[in-house]
């Protein structure tokens, strides 16, 4: 029985509680005060000292939330334990505050927290520089067209290997919708032996030159080697895009770095074999970051990948597409790389030119996770559904659609 209208409002952060209450007609003052306490999340910290654990759990207590411990805690038989902090986004700016001023580590806690909270916000739109050429981050989510140079691509493999169809194929992808163009000189697919650095760039060099002559968008470079990478940026290329995070190349970051351009970092590793599946690809993407961050790189020039494909199997994959939202808590631009990946494939039993609507589904779903960039194959029908998600996600309905 519904009774003056009683129902559920979905409310996941302060703009949408602000907006919520002053629908209703609340004061102006009491919408600030408010909004934090209809929103409620879930922060998790893994092996934590024992007597931080029990600080966490009181202060929380104190401000009218709880912590989840191990069971083993109250007899203190362990040393460590994982922490849920569990309260509104109120109860946790309150506990952030009040632990920034104690002893035993607390203090980095609660700066961490703070900036986790502001993190689960929607992004504000800010402008990243990809030498000269300039992305608009937070209005909309951006496409990356994939635009393999390869004879042996999983998915397009020598369709594209010639300059006069690649950059065919290029002006294609642009017309159709895509923001950024992603260049592949190596097929990253499962159990791929690789070429050499040499290899690589006699693929990619001709094709990238006719293109930085030709396009309007930043083309980025999808490669782990750093020789290579070195090369295309001397080239003009505005961004890499490294599968391996830059941990595969010790002078990957360096590369980067030297030439100030954004990098994607993807989380990969050898083998499927996990502590904890998204505690490990956090710790991975962080190592990452600090990286990119020790070479002078920071905020949104380090773009997040989760990975989709690589180091998982199907069930890690949906796993980690099930949680994508979790990854804005690092605090940097997401991407999603699943067009046409195995996942999709072992979940439809579909082959690889036949997973299209299995690509659009990720994407909306990226969208509506806060994804501020979507790799994909086909252009054309990801930008529409993608579009169409943005309008309904983030309202952008008077956001002009540019593809064909």
């Amino acid at each position: 029985m519904q009774i003056y209208g009683m129902r559920w409002v979905t409310i996941d952060n302060s703009s949408e509680a602000k907006m919520a209450l002053t629908q209703i007609g609340s004061d102006p003052a009491g919408v600030a005060n408010m909004a934090g306490k209809g929103i409620g999340r879930a922060i998790k910290l893994e092996q934590v000292p024992l007597r931080v654990a029990h600080i966490l759990k009181q202060e929380m207590l104190s401000v009218g939330g709880d912590a989840a411990v191990h069971r083993d805690v109250i007899t203190n038989s362990i040393d460590a334990t994982d922490v849920m902090l569990l309260g509104t986004v109120r109860q946790l700016e309150h506990l952030a505050k009040k632990v920034s001023a104690q002893p035993f580590g607390l203090k980095k806690i609660g700066q961490a927290l703070k900036q986790l909270l502001i993190a689960l916000e929607p992004s504000m739109t800010r402008s990243l520089n990809c030498r000269g050429k300039e992305l608009i981050l937070g209005e909309r989510t951006l496409v990356m067209g994939i635009l393999n140079v390869t004879p042996d691509s999983f998915s397009d493999g020598g369709r594209y290997a010639s300059i006069e169809d690649a950059i065919s194929q290029a002006q294609r992808l642009i017309d159709e919708g895509a923001d950024i163009l992603d260049i592949g000189g190596e097929s990253t697919r499962p159990n791929y032996a690789g070429v050499s650095a040499e290899e690589e760039w006699k693929r990619l060099e001709p094709i990238l030159k006719a293109l930085l002559e030709r396009v309007a968008v930043p083309v980025s470079i999808d490669t782990y080697k750093a020789s290579v990478a070195a090369k295309a940026l001397e080239a003009g290329a505005h961004m890499i895009n490294d599968v391996w995070g830059l941990q595969r190349d010790p002078d990957m970051a360096r590369v980067v770095g030297d030439y100030r351009v954004p990098v994607v970092v993807m989380h990969n590793q050898d083998g499927t074999v996990y502590h904890h599946l998204m505690g490990d690809i956090f710790a991975f993407l962080q190592k990452s970051i600090e990286l990119a961050e020790t070479q002078g790189l920071s905020g949104d020039q380090i773009i997040l990948d989760p990975g989709i494909g690589f180091g998982k199997t199907t069930e890690q994959n949906l796993e980690v597409m099930a949680r994508l939202a979790e990854f804005k808590t690092l605090g940097h631009p997401v991407l999603l790389g699943a067009s046409r990946k195995s996942m999709i494939g072992n979940t439809l039993n579909l082959g690889v030119n036949e997973r299209l609507e299995g690509t659009l589904a990720t994407s909306v779903l990226g969208v509506v996770s806060g994804a501020d960039i979507i790799r994909v194959h086909d252009v054309k029908a990801n930008s529409r559904a993608i579009h169409m998600a943005d309008a309904i996600v983030r309202g952008q309905r008077g956001v002009h659609y540019v593809g064909a």
